[in-house]
């Protein structure tokens, strides 16, 4: 709507009362709002009835900070599997990870989900009676709805828009899009009823499962993490979450346990290397001894033996850590995909948080490699990233072993030194103490590695969890949605508010007549009749028997014509309208019918001499009449007037054939001839004009009126054409003017109504609820 109409519509509120019109308009369509409210009630009570309940399930879940723990500082676990405590987001995000929930719907056979028809919706069903078992499934898995019904023989009848079987228990059946299936038993089977299986495939299923699900870290100063899941029934949703949660402690285990069992399968490697090694030189020693008569050390030997054991035990644990870090270097080199055990070297924290690194991304890409390819960007980052550590390990490991280089060969001039001070000792004694050295590096490292796989198999019998249920899953009580309280409030609301719009809109817009208002306020000309709605089509003109409503409103209008034709002689009277179709025709066969009813000769004079449309009415031919009168000289009165043979007194003038130039033959002096005889033949002239707002007819013919009857019709005549009527008032352009209103429809609150009370009989109009309604629709 354009600012000019929608000011011009405002104005129109302001200035005709449109509060009190609007309030009015509420109050005559009560029956709307109660006819709504329930509509809209109805409509959101089924709503709500045919959506899925959903039930909200709630965990929380405790991340025990190891760092917090005796066991993750100077414990055996701490020192053999190089991790530290995981850090409460880490966890949030290995919970809503993929591959996690995968292991769910794998473990419980998510992806296939049973139903059974109910009258407004499908109800998810947690015991199935029957077991839908995919032996096979497609290399491609469509979505695949199917209904089961249970036979009375016994069999099962599977449908689907492909396909309408009937099978057997436990027989194998090929769907296309699913692969190779069977319906298996249950001891609950029934024997009769409609259910529904529906089978997705697994990652679609993950999908939906995974988007049902919330982890939160609400507190960040806290190692608590918050779990809520939606699903419509609360015991499977239960079990779902505990499932979850069951996998993701077995999970974190199999990793903590995995960093172990490399270990210590790493460490028995080396001691059986070194076992064969140290029998080895433990047998040289006994063969050097045997075969040199080696029985005791002479006292020389011994005193350099005491002065040397320092520097042999600082060699010892120098060449120990040089052949553990060559081990590792080689463990790197020969496999890149298993976890390393940094606990064997202690003594280097840099090495230890490279490891730990190393080890948490090794394990991160394992769990997700459960849900994507090689190819994914996540792996290929994860891949480069691996690479990177992997290569700074190993410049570790080459640091650290220079480093110790350079004490070994230290301690080894400070050992010659010792040594070379006693050249006294015989060479014998000097190889046999070469012989013990390198014994007691061996032993040493033996003994090293033997305590690391000890401590290694205690850790793993105290690996536990890192999180704790502290409130497990629980489903409420009632379903958080559909909240049918809100809506049904929605519901009234919308019946109360929809009716209430649409009316509010409908007055706005309206250009049309529809109340008393709407002419008084923009018209100070009497309205002298109100005509109610012709129900009856085929009744046109009120004969003397008539006693119904209209037959009482035309009475009205006639015993109204004395307060505007008060002298004898004022007998002519014209009706015009606005445009056609307001009612002329009809309101003046009437209007004289009912004047002739009282006894009164009328005479109906048909002006309009464009579209004249009271001949076809009555149902006379009209070719001789007004237009022949005017045109030849040597017609009378009589020649063109006919008595109508519906009632007594009532005679008849056509308008004649058309003529080329209505208002010449209208100003006529002929035509005021015509008019001046037939005042003095008759009692009531009543004439059918033309519509005034469209030619200048009615206006020319109003010169020879006593008084102007201008119709309007509910509903139909425009609001601003009634300044045509005021125009002619202000004007003087008719002498005397009054309105009639046409077609009234009874509506409580539109300023309209009628009932009579007569002495010998009654009629009230009272329409009904279902009159008020239909009769919108009977409107032509």
């Amino acid at each position: 709507m354009s600012n000019k109409k929608f000011d011009q519509v405002m104005d129109e509120f302001d200035n005709d009362r449109g509060f009190e019109n609007l309030l009015s308009k509420f109050v005559s369509n009560w029956y709307w709002f109660v006819i709504s409210c329930f509509l809209g009630f109805l409509l959101t009570w089924y709503i709500a009835k045919i959506q899925t309940p959903m039930h909200l399930i709630d965990a929380k879940v405790l991340i025990n900070d190891p760092k917090l723990g005796a066991s993750a500082g100077d414990g055996a676990l701490g020192s053999l599997t190089g991790m530290t405590g995981s850090v409460v987001e880490n966890e949030a995000e290995v919970l809503r990870t993929r591959f996690l929930m995968e292991s769910v719907v794998k473990e419980m056979k998510l992806n296939i989900t049973y139903f059974s028809k109910e009258r407004f919706r499908d109800e998810e069903l947690y015991a199935s009676p029957f077991i839908v078992d995919v032996v096979e499934y497609a290399d491609t898995i469509a979505s695949t709805t199917m209904d089961v019904e249970f036979l009375s023989s016994g069999k099962i009848r599977l449908t689907n828009d492909l396909m309408d079987t009937v099978v057997s228990y436990s027989k194998p059946l090929k769907v296309k899009g699913l692969g190779l299936m069977q319906i298996l038993k249950t001891s609950t089977a029934p024997k009769s009823g409609d259910y529904i299986f529906t089978v997705t495939s697994v990652d679609k299923a993950v999908e939906k499962l995974t988007t049902a699900m919330i982890v939160l870290v609400p507190n960040k100063a806290a190692s608590v993490i918050d779990i809520t899941f939606n699903y419509p029934l609360p015991g499977k949703g239960v079990d779902i979450m505990n499932t979850l949660l069951n996998n993701y402690v077995r999970k974190g285990l199999e990793n903590r346990n995995k960093v172990a069992d490399t270990t210590y399968a790493f460490i028995q490697n080396r001691l059986k290397y070194l076992g064969g090694e140290l029998g080895s030189l433990e047998g040289n020693i006994q063969t050097f001894r045997q075969d040199n008569k080696l029985t005791e050390m002479s006292q020389q030997a011994t005193q350099l033996i005491s002065n040397n054991a320092q520097f042999v035990n600082d060699l010892s644990q120098v060449e120990t850590q040089i052949s553990v870090l060559t081990s590792l270097q080689e463990y790197l080199q020969e496999d890149k995909g298993r976890v390393v055990p940094s606990s064997l070297v202690v003594s280097d924290p840099t090495f230890s948080e490279l490891v730990q690194k190393y080890n948490t991304m090794l394990l991160e890409r394992d769990r997700r490699m459960m849900g994507v390819t090689e190819e994914n960007p996540m792996i290929i980052n994860l891949d480069k990233r691996i690479a990177n550590l992997r290569s700074d390990m190993m410049a570790s490991l080459s640091s650290s072993k220079n480093s110790l280089g350079i004490t070994r060969a230290s301690l080894q001039r400070r050992i010659k030194t010792v040594e070379g001070r006693a050249q006294g000792v015989p060479a014998t004694e000097r190889n046999y103490l070469d012989l013990a050295r390198q014994q007691k590096i061996k032993e040493d490292l033996f003994i090293f590695l033997m305590q690391k796989g000890e401590e290694t198999a205690i850790s793993k019998t105290n690996n536990i969890s890192n999180s704790t249920n502290i409130d497990p899953p629980k489903a409420e009580t009632s379903p958080f949605s559909p909240k049918k309280g809100v809506y049904y409030f929605v519901g009234i609301f919308l019946g109360l508010v929809i009716p209430a719009a649409l009316i509010y809109l409908r007055f706005l817009l309206n250009t049309k007549i529809d109340s008393k208002a709407d002419v008084t306020d923009r018209t100070n000309v009497p309205i002298m009749g109100e005509i109610s709605r012709n129900t009856d089509q085929s009744k046109l003109i009120i004969t003397d028997t008539a006693r119904d409503v209209m037959s009482e409103q035309f009475r009205a209008l006639r015993t109204n014509l004395r307060f505007f034709l008060k002298n004898p002689a004022e007998k002519v009277i014209l009706f015009t309208s606005s445009m056609s179709g307001e009612g002329k025709s009809f309101g003046s066969i009437n209007l004289a019918s009912i004047l002739a009813l009282s006894g009164k000769k009328v005479l109906l004079m048909e002006m309009d001499l464009r579209k004249p449309g009271v001949s076809s009415k009555l149902n006379i031919r009209g070719n001789v009449g007004f237009t022949s009168y005017i045109i030849d000289t040597s017609l009378k009165v009589e020649d063109i007037v006919k008595p109508l043979p519906a009632l007594n007194n009532l005679f008849f003038m056509s308008s004649g054939a058309l003529p080329p130039n209505p208002a010449e033959m209208i100003i006529s002096p002929r035509a005021e001839q015509l008019f001046a005889e037939v005042r003095t033949q008759y009692d009531y002239v009543i004439m059918d004009a033309p519509p005034i707002g469209i030619v200048t007819d009615a206006q020319l013919i109003g010169d020879y009126a006593d008084l102007c009857i201008y119709v309007v019709r509910q509903n139909y005549t425009l609001k601003s054409q009634i300044s045509i009527v005021q125009d002619l008032k202000r004007h003087k352009s008719m002498k005397n003017i009054g309105i009639l209103v046409n077609d009234i429809t009874s509506q409580q609150g539109s300023g309209y109504g009628y009932g009579y009370n007569y002495g010998d009989y009654s009629h009230t109009v009272t329409p009904t609820i279902w009159q008020k309604l239909f009769s919108r629709f009977k409107r032509p």
